[in-house]
Formats: C-alpha cells, structure tokens, sequence
C-alpha cells in the first residue's frame, strides 16, 4: 500500500487528539510496548499496510536488514514528510536504549516503508535534530513524554531521514 503523506504542521483531528491522550497514559505505554506493536505487526504485514491500531496516527511498516545477521525485521512505526523525505524518530517508549531497528539502518541504510524503497540517514545536527524533533510532536505529542525519560537516563534519541531510492 501507497505510503500516505504526513504533513506535520496540520491540525490534528479529534481522534488523534484522543489517541494521543490515551496513548500518553503509563499504563498505555505498556499496552503498547507489550501487546500493540506484535499486532500492529502482524496487521501491517497482513493487510498491506491498510490496518493498524494505531488508528489515525501515521503508522507504517519499516522493513530493515539486522546489523548483525543481515535478516530482514519489519517493525510498525510512526513517521511523518519533511519534503519528500520521510522522518523516523527511535525513541523506542523512551526506554534505555535505542530501538533495534535504529541500529540496522546505522548499519544498513537502505530500508522500506509499506514497501517504497528509501536510504536512511541519521541527523547529527543539534539544529536540524531540534526542528524535526519538534514536528514529531506535534504528530504524537507522547514524544515529549519519551524525551523527558530519555533526558533523565541520559540518552539521546536518534531521529532518521529516509531518502527516497533513485
């Protein structure tokens, strides 16, 4: 299934608004880590990317090559457009450390979204890192929530700029 584009700077709906609430709950984090994300899963792979439970939150399925085995890993994940480039953020819950598939495109850069093919590359930029950072939030305001637990234990979350393939 086609990609849909993610503005950033659009006003969220209703739903979205409520999703995030929901989703910015500990208890719901939880729920998240745990149960939603082997379905949402198995739903992205099953349907084409039509199906999700996520809702209205942009989530698509990221496929990568593992850093060390080389196998491919599809992993739901939330994203938004930046131009015709795509943004990842690997805050991973806001948990210790980064997420695995954050660790196969460092080595791996070449990578799929619903299937389009796109080079990934790490923002390194404290000034470009801020900017996008803060157009996440105002996709899934729960990042504030995972920089502030990440900011306590010290860890910087990794955002990623996925280039389309020529």
């Amino acid at each position: 299934m086609p990609l849909n584009r993610v503005d950033p700077l659009a006003p969220r709906t209703a739903t979205q608004r409520a999703l995030t609430a929901v989703g910015r709950t500990a208890l719901w984090r939880e729920v998240m880590i745990h149960a939603l994300v082997p379905v949402d899963r198995w739903l992205l792979q099953r349907t084409g990317g039509r199906l999700r439970t996520a809702g209205s939150l942009p989530t698509a399925l990221l496929t990568t090559s593992g850093a060390r085995s080389g196998q491919i890993r599809e992993n739901p994940i939330l994203y938004f457009h930046d131009g015709d480039d795509v943004i990842l953020v690997a805050s991973s819950f806001g948990r210790d450390a980064d997420p695995a598939w954050a660790y196969n495109l460092r080595a791996h850069p070449g990578c799929a979204l619903n299937g389009e093919h796109y080079t990934a590359s790490e923002i390194t930029d404290a000034g470009e890192h801020g900017r996008l950072f803060a157009l996440a939030v105002r996709v899934y305001a729960g990042y504030a929530d995972y920089k502030q637990r990440t900011d306590a234990i010290g860890r910087h979350i990794p955002i990623f700029r996925l280039t389309p393939a020529r």
